[in-house]
Parts: C-alpha cells; structure tokens; sequence
C-alpha cells in the first residue's frame, strides 16, 4: 500500500509581499499527470498554511517546499555564532525566527536586516561573500554528488537568493508544528500527511534534463517523461515556477514510491534531523 495519496509541490521562493503569482503549487497522484492547483491565482503565504491544513487533514499528502528548514549548525556549532541566546534545534529555531519576525504575510525581513543582520550578506559592502556561505551537511552531500547546490540560508542578495524565502517558511513551520509531521524532525506518521524540503534541480537531473529553468510546455514534458510520468495538460505555456512545481511533483512521487532510501539516506543521523533537517531526494 502507498504511504501517500498524493504529492503535492509548493514553489514558495516566488512570494514577494502580501500576494504575488511566483508562488505555485502542483500535485502529483497515482499515476496521472501532475496538474497545477489554482494556476494564475495569487497565493498568499498564510493562505498556502490553511489550503495545507484543510488538505493535510482530508487527505494523506506528502507536501514539498523548496527552502531550507534550518541554517547550517553542525560545521560551526551554532546557527548564528557569537550571539547569545539563540536555541540550537530547528524547531525551537523556528520559534525564535517568529517571534523576532514582525513582517506581513510571515515574512522576515526584519529578521534579517534588523535582528541579526551581520550574519547575512546583502552585497559587496558586507565583505567577501564567501565569507557568508556556510552549508548543511544535506548540501555538502549533494554536491559531492554533482547536485550544485550553491545558495547558503545567509545569501540574501540577488536572483539566485534563499535567505528570504527559507526563513519566512521557518515561520511557516512554527505554524505548522504539531498540527502536521515535518520530516526529518519528526518521524514520518504510519497514517496521515507530512511536510519534507524540496530542491527542482534533483529531480531535473533525475529526468534526465540539465538542471535548468523550464519555461515551455515542451520542456516540461520531457522532464515529466523522464520521471514516468504522463505529460501536463496544459492550455498555456508555463512559467518556471509553475514548471518546477510541476517536475517536483512527479518527481516526489517517483522517488517515494519507487527509491528504498527515499525517507532513509546515507548520512542522516538523529542529531542533523533535529538541527539541520534534510532535502528530500538527497540520497
């Protein structure tokens, strides 16, 4: 019996403000070609929450988010070195994100350019840039493997940027805690919904495609058909967002129903599930 119905991926790193149309989310179920869900529309980030719980609680889903779920912390001991106070297990860090967050829509600007600003790098006047790029062991592993996983949770300058989106959806986990499994934090539940972290480019590479941005129905469903998948049905030619939502769905599903190791990879131990977490196809 499958552990889930359905796969459902959430491109969270296009959200700018209140409202805005980079977010997508697509789902993937048995085997049917993955669809968009409410494409066009613009979602709010404490809109994605309660869509996520209303669905979590009706349906046994495996949902995917492309941000980190925690800093770096084993390589330097801390999240945030030098400053006092600052909890060392990603869901008390969570808690802490939110509560110095006071940003609309479970954003964190404030987070990063007031409360601990020094430790992120906004341009060239903070220094060397490589001085800010600190990785999770799940990164390290994946490049070793070819995966190219070059942004840091401290870059927060520029298109290819993830501090914005991953500690916004650090606050968005805090919401989440206790109301839905978040793996590799919690154990996956024998029955019902849980969240992982997702990165496109695994199951771009996985399809077989370069680890480029897809932005055409074509594109799409070559990937698509290197996952298993039957193509998309789509009227209209697809942002990249709505793409990588897409891929990441059937790549989800590909990989938690067909890899052994999918919830079990080398090198994830108990201490790394609690402080750095991991991404979901890093193998």
């Amino acid at each position: 019996m499958r552990r889930f119905s359905a796969y459902v991926a959430i491109d969270w790193s296009g959200a700018k403000g209140k409202r805005h149309k980079g977010i997508a989310i697509a789902e993937a179920r048995s085997e049917s070609a993955p669809r968009l869900v409410r494409p066009g529309h613009a979602w709010s980030r404490e809109e994605v929450l309660h869509w996520l719980l209303k669905r979590a609680a009706k349906e046994r889903t495996l949902f995917g988010f492309d941000f980190s779920f925690a800093p770096p912390l084993i390589d330097r001991g801390e999240y945030l070195p030098g400053e006092p106070d600052v909890p060392k297990t990603a869901r008390e860090f969570w808690a802490y994100v939110d509560s110095l967050s006071e940003d609309e829509d479970l954003g964190a600007a404030s987070f990063l350019e007031i409360a601990h600003r020094r430790h992120f790098y906004f341009g060239i006047a903070d220094g060397v840039k490589a001085g800010f790029m600190h990785f999770r062991q799940c990164d390290q592993q994946l490049n070793r493997q070819g995966g190219r996983k070059t942004a840091s949770a401290y870059d927060a300058i520029g298109a290819a940027q993830v501090a914005k989106a991953s500690f916004s959806g650090m606050r968005f986990l805090h919401r989440l805690d206790g109301k839905v499994a978040i793996w590799p934090m919690d154990s996956l539940p024998d029955h019902g919904s849980a969240v992982v972290e997702i990165y496109t480019r695994i199951y771009l590479r996985r399809a077989g495609m370069p680890g480029t941005k897809l932005r055409s129905r074509a594109d799409l469903n070559r990937a698509l058909n290197g996952l298993g998948s039957p193509p998309a049905r789509l009227r209209f030619e697809p942002n990249d967002h709505q793409t990588d939502a897409l891929v990441t769905a059937a790549g989800m599903r590909a990989l938690a129903e067909q890899e052994p190791r999918a919830f079990d990879p080398v090198g994830l131990t108990p201490h790394i599930a609690r402080t750095e977490g991991w991404t979901f196809g890093v193998l």
